[in-house]
């Protein structure tokens, strides 16, 4: 399994950087987009290290239904796309009203992919496993929001989803931004697969602090016996760094390949 992070928040070498997150993915024969970004960036990117996107891309998943993951849907077309239905709802951010949902709306994206949404794990191969929506089963994660939809109700980003790789007796899990937490997706991916052993888990783990949260997410891995951590994007300084003093982690840059 070959990772490639396409875009960051984070540059690496002579590619651009922006908020949002994007990789390309090759395991079990096929290619997959995961995530877009908010621009065009993913696809300058993916051009500067070799890949044209038209043509080597199977299939695409879109994490949840916020901007910076979603919004460079809209510079490509043509593929199958991934989700669940509760991406395309409208959704702002509580403090400042701001929209934070996609720019797209359904109707406009089912004429650019063949859509297919869904709640339950959906199989892209025997090997690739669309998570669907996750359960939320602790007490430390996804508690608060500070997110709302347009209906003025709290929005718990109900279809923040991940992948599960398959490899062997192992899995890889890639995670957009953990909205539904990160422990709670590693937890429902070894549902889902029935395997227990977590190789690697790389994405947005949404960590803001040195607290609680970041603590008792630590203490599973720990626990759990992950040896690759990479988090990302949206996992901020403080927590990065409880990360790095546990597990020696070292920052995701775009343009960074991990092969698994």
């Amino acid at each position: 399994m070959k990772l490639t992070v396409l875009t960051e928040n984070t540059a690496g070498g002579k590619l651009g950087a922006e908020h949002g997150l994007s990789c390309l993915i090759e395991h079990d024969g096929k290619t997959i987009l995961f995530d877009t970004g908010h621009s065009d960036l993913f696809i300058k990117n993916a051009g500067k290290l070799g890949y044209d996107l038209l043509r080597d891309v199977d299939a695409v998943v879109l994490s949840h239904g916020h901007w910076d993951h979603g919004d460079g849907l809209r510079y490509i077309s043509g593929k199958q796309l991934i989700t669940h239905p509760t991406s395309f709802i409208k959704r702002y951010r509580k403090a400042d009203r701001s929209y934070i949902g996609l720019a797209l709306t359904r109707d406009e994206i089912e004429k650019k992919f063949d859509l297919k949404t869904s709640t339950a794990p959906y199989h892209i191969t025997g090997n690739i496993i669309y998570l669907g929506e996750i359960p939320r089963n602790n007490d430390f994660e996804a508690q608060t929001t500070t997110f709302e939809d347009e209906d003025g109700k709290n929005d718990f980003v109900p279809d923040d989803s991940a992948i599960a790789f398959i490899l062997g007796d192992e899995i890889v899990v890639v995670t957009g931004c953990s909205h539904s937490g990160i422990t709670n997706i590693t937890e429902y991916a070894r549902k889902v697969t029935g395997i227990e052993k977590v190789k690697a888990v790389i994405g947005g783990f949404h960590l803001k602090k040195n607290n609680h949260q970041t603590r008792e997410t630590v203490k599973y891995f720990r626990d759990l016996g992950v040896k690759e951590l990479h988090p990302s994007h949206c996992t901020e300084l403080p927590a990065l760094s409880v990360f790095h003093e546990e597990f020696g982690i070292e920052q995701v840059k775009t343009g960074n390949r991990y092969t698994f």
